[in-house]
């Protein structure tokens, strides 16, 4: 992949303009059980902060690359980001995914108007099937988090928090390839500490920064939302210095039973990962923002987790 320049704060601020009307500006709740802030992006359009990035992207197509379609990866989030971006600017859209990605994330992406692809048997082989059909098919790719206007179009998370929680001192986000977090970097890591969460099982972010380049996993997460087999390129650089920690799967489920139950938000293990690194006590903040980042979760997995003890 060709080098790509990294985003600044003023390709988020454009990326707001850009995508302005056609997401949701989520709201920031405070629990008192949980002395902290969540923002809430599981009431996002598509039901995560995917539609952000998939909207700027598409948005700034060149005429002749929309005609050509567009093509995405993804475990779930991106895919229904993508199709539903595609749809509102009437672009065909084909997005690989993979045996065994969660039956309701593939159904919600054809139901927005997309093509699935699923010769893939796992996200590695995914990702090389995501390049056969590029060169077959000639469609624009839509990367799920190694691009600049995706990554500034999640920044635009960053931008709500700053405005709505002028006191906050960390925000506190689940990682998988890296998009988000550097979105929200890019957006107010000057003013505020940013800090990676990833599940011990899927540890794409920690791989590429240890190893100094993006560096294959084999995630396993209950999280599948944060199981990306590698970090982008993009993360690693913007990313490299920032506070990272890891939970491990009893942790998120505990976490994702709290939220539940306790603050009635109804997202999926990938969106309780913060908040299962700060009830865990691995956060040291007075002001925290957690964000909870997607709720697409099969009724079967939420049934499962709410189970058990």
């Amino acid at each position: 992949m060709a080098e790509q320049r990294l985003p600044t704060r003023d390709d988020v601020l454009r990326a707001r303009e850009t995508i302005d009307g056609r997401v949701h500006r989520t709201p920031l709740l405070s629990n008192r059980t949980l002395e902290a802030r969540l923002k809430c992006e599981l009431f996002q359009r598509t039901g995560s902060f995917k539609a952000r990035g998939a909207l700027n992207r598409i948005s700034n197509l060149t005429q002749e690359e929309k005609a050509r379609g567009v093509i995405a990866i993804s475990a779930g989030n991106h895919a229904q980001a993508t199709a539903y971006a595609a749809a509102q600017e009437g672009i065909d859209a084909l997005v690989v995914m993979w045996q065994g990605a969660s039956e309701q994330k593939i159904a919600a992406t054809q139901d927005y108007g997309a093509t699935v692809d699923l010769e893939a048997t796992n996200p590695a082989e995914a990702f090389e099937r995501l390049g056969t059909l590029i060169e077959e098919t000639n469609r624009t790719l839509v990367h799920p988090f190694n691009c600049p206007f995706v990554i500034a179009g999640a920044g635009t998370v960053g931008l709500e928090i700053e405005e709505d929680a002028p006191d906050v001192d960390a925000v506190v986000v689940p990682v998988g390839g890296g998009g988000l977090i550097s979105g929200i970097q890019t957006a107010i890591g000057h003013r505020a500490r940013v800090i990676a969460v990833e599940p011990e099982t899927s540890r794409a972010l920690h791989a590429a920064i240890e190893n100094g380049e993006p560096t294959p996993v084999t995630p396993t997460s209950v999280a599948d939302g944060l199981n990306a087999p590698f970090a982008g390129e993009l993360a690693l650089e913007i990313t490299r210095n920032l506070e990272r920690h890891t939970v491990t799967e009893d942790e998120i489920e505990q976490a994702f039973r709290f939220l539940y139950e306790r603050a009635k938000l109804a997202c999926e293990p990938a969106g309780a990962a913060a908040a299962a690194a700060w009830l865990a006590g691995k956060i040291d903040a007075e002001n925290p923002v957690l964000i909870v980042s997607g709720g697409n979760v099969a009724s079967r997995t939420a049934a499962a987790i709410l189970a058990r003890p």
